[in-house]
């Protein structure tokens, strides 16, 4: 058996189908979209056909919908945005411990620059508590911002629930879905959300591309000055191959939803079962249920997380210790401090995630050789 890929929630491959619906944009089809000759309309047609397939998909309209270069910008581009569009004097964000360092770190950004910042804790499951969401608000709230589920120990939140408090106060909410687009359902106006972030790499698009969704009437601020596209809040020249490829993988993973989802949550089922009933030590997080469809994230207690992926690569299993943006981190993950992980257990976690290249007989081979590796591991450290 060749090599075994379970690091899905990196990146994954780009689908063959979305790298055809790519390829003419990157030759024969080659205008500028803002241009007003044959070629330049040619580009905005292709453009603007994508923008209404991502707004179908998501629930939305299609003047909602803004292209990016990824989830960080959408994400810098919503928080950002709404605060600098705001007229209070010192504004107020809320957020949780538990959230992408692209949202922590604009956050705690923002604060060095004058405005407030709550971070809300989380449950040992990972789970922001609504209640405490209304209790953190105040007159100076101008955003609040949570994932609809969590990199890396994929739990879900009660993000309807949370829009609905927000509403209620008159504030905005922002929600992280880069992991959650393409894994489970995500409709705008079932959620209430006024803004939302997407990467398309997540999903079997093209690296370098995402989507912020903000709702009709939404007051955002652009980040980069420059020019009139998306609607003057995204100037530069529009990545045409990039757009079309988001669209298309995006309507090619809700269409696979139905049956794609439980195929992965099966074999995920059953990668959880095998591991935790051959590898004594060995701590599940994230909430049980209320968790991305395609993640596992264990804590192994008497290893260390480098010596663990380490050997696994050398087995050809292709896994992670959390975050891949974080994976050179010496510390154990703030999202494993978050939910109480001690720290013994934390050097020892690791994050599988399966996609749809997955077969049971790939799952039944990693649990066999995970096990095998924690075992001597822990006995070359206990010989140590």
């Amino acid at each position: 058996m060749g090599r075994i890929y379970l690091d899905y929630a990196a990146t994954t491959p780009v689908d063959p189908q979305v790298v055809e619906a790519m390829r003419p944009y990157w030759g024969d089809v080659f205008g500028n979209p803002s241009s007003a000759h044959a070629f330049g309309r040619e580009a905005r047609a292709a453009v603007d056909t994508a923008r209404d397939t991502v707004a179908r998909c998501l629930g939305a309209r299609s003047d909602e919908i803004f292209f990016t270069s990824g989830g960080t910008e959408s994400i810098n581009l919503a928080i950002r945005g709404v605060v600098e569009a705001s007229e209070h004097p010192s504004p107020h964000l809320i957020t949780s411990a538990i959230e992408h360092h692209a949202v922590l770190d604009t956050c705690r950004y923002l604060e060095r620059r004058g405005a407030q910042l709550t971070v809300l804790p989380v449950d040992a499951n990972g789970l922001v508590d609504p209640e405490a969401v209304r209790g953190a608000i105040t007159p100076q709230t101008v955003l609040v911002s949570i994932m609809l589920a969590n990199n890396e120990i994929g739990t879900l939140q009660p993000i309807a629930e949370i829009a609905r408090i927000c509403r209620e106060a008159g504030v905005l909410i922002h929600t992280d879905a880069v992991q959650a687009v393409g894994s489970i359902p995500v409709d705008v106006r079932e959620l209430g959300v006024d803004l939302l972030s997407l990467s398309a790499h997540k999903f079997y698009g093209p690296k370098g591309m995402g989507v912020l969704y903000a709702r009709k009437g939404t007051r955002w601020q652009p980040l980069f000055r420059g020019g009139g596209q998306e609607r003057g809040h995204r100037p530069g020249t529009e990545n045409v191959p990039g757009i079309v490829g988001t669209a298309t993988a995006l309507d090619q993973a809700v269409g696979l939803l139905s049956t794609e989802a439980e195929r992965i949550r099966a074999l995920r089922d059953r990668l959880i079962a095998g591991i935790e009933f051959s590898v004594p030590g060995c701590r599940l997080n994230g909430h049980p249920l209320q968790r991305l469809p395609n993640n596992a994230h264990f804590s192994v207690e008497g290893v260390e997380s480098e010596a663990l992926l380490v050997s696994l690569d050398l087995h050809g299993i292709a896994a992670s210790g959390g975050s891949a943006c974080m994976s050179g981190a010496l510390e154990p993950s703030h999202v494993l401090q978050a939910i109480g992980v001690p720290m013994e257990a934390a050097r020892g976690s690791v994050r599988f995630s399966l996609g749809r290249g997955n077969t049971a007989e790939e799952i039944d081979r990693v649990i066999t050789l995970f096990a095998e590796t924690v075992e001597r591991l822990r006995g070359l450290s206990r010989s140590a």
